[in-house]
């Protein structure tokens, strides 16, 4: 195990980086549910799907960083005797619950579109592009409040490519609204609608896939505990051989690894804890792992890892 005193220090450096990511999630969260309220007002007043649809988009959006927030204080609390992890996994499930809250989201827009295929109505383009534009403004502005922190936290990222989602939505908004005010065909509005689904049919799935990862305790995308094995092997001559080998992630930026080694050679306890430091510094160095358990095992031992 790690000193105490390092876990410490990383819970505090991690604490500290949620204080940072709560501020700009609520500024974000301030910003969107504005813009969603114009939104509304500028589909029914246009009368444009794409336009309404953006605003339903722009609701799970606010709904999203609603979730990511209240994660984030959850997320908080410290581990006890029953939450030996502490809440950090909060963040992971509000993620899942943001891409699986798109999918129904998703029906309604499409089924809407369909109707409007089949009886198209006029729309006013000029109003349109003049929200559309205002709806562009404010999501290049939350991609850039929330810059950099995704990369850290699945929670965020979930929220990030919302946000992205939201910026090519507007994209596709303001270039109808210049064709429907060029050519007066309607028809493109529906079909942004449909571009604007696709969008988020292919957030949602990227989502719902690595927070599903980590609630099943799947080994980290990109990491192969064979690999690990192999690696210890080769970097601890003293290590015969490793069993009963796990690799899992509490967050995206918490991993945690543990495993049985068989030694070649018996050894003192003194020179066995050494030993076992010396390898749970080389996974926090190579792997960014920062909780390994190492049990040194005998030889009767490995037959009931094996069993």
């Amino acid at each position: 195990m790690k000193p105490k005193k390092e876990r410490s220090t990383y819970t505090d450096h991690l604490f500290q980086f949620r204080s940072v990511e709560r501020k700009k999630l609520i500024l974000s969260l301030t910003i969107t549910t504005i813009v969603m309220i114009v939104e509304i007002l500028g589909g029914i007043i246009t009368n444009s799907i794409a336009l309404l649809s953006d605003a339903g988009h722009m609701f799970t959006h606010a709904f999203a960083i609603s979730i990511s927030l209240l994660a984030n204080m959850i997320s908080k609390k410290p581990a006890c005797h029953h939450k030996t992890f502490g809440l950090y996994r909060a963040e992971v499930l509000a993620a899942f619950i943001n891409g699986l809250f798109l999918i129904p989201i998703v029906g309604i827009i499409i089924f809407e579109a369909i109707l409007r295929f089949l009886n198209p109505q006029e729309i006013f383009g000029f109003y349109m592009l003049i929200v559309a534009f205002i709806g562009l403004a404010v999501n290049i502005t939350s991609i850039l409040i929330l810059q950099g922190t995704q990369k850290t936290s699945l929670n965020v990222k979930s929220v990030f490519y919302h946000m992205i989602a939201d910026a090519a939505s507007s994209i596709g908004i303001v270039i109808v609204a210049f064709i429907i005010m060029s050519t007066g065909i309607v028809i493109f509005d529906p079909i942004v609608s449909l571009g604007i689904s696709a969008v988020i049919i292919y957030w949602s799935w990227g989502i719902l896939r690595d927070s599903t990862r980590i609630l099943l305790e799947i080994a980290p995308k990109g990491m192969d505990i064979g690999k690990i094995t192999e690696d210890l092997k080769d970097n601890f001559p003293e290590i015969l051989d490793l069993y009963d080998a796990h690799l899992w992630t509490i967050i995206p930026d918490m991993l945690v690894y543990s495993a049985h080694v068989k030694l070649k050679n018996e050894m003192i306890t003194t020179i066995q804890e050494d030993l076992i430091s010396n390898i749970n510094d080389f996974l926090s160095r190579k792997y960014k792992i920062i909780e390994s358990t190492i049990q040194i095992i005998s030889k009767d031992a490995v037959e009931a890892c094996n069993f």
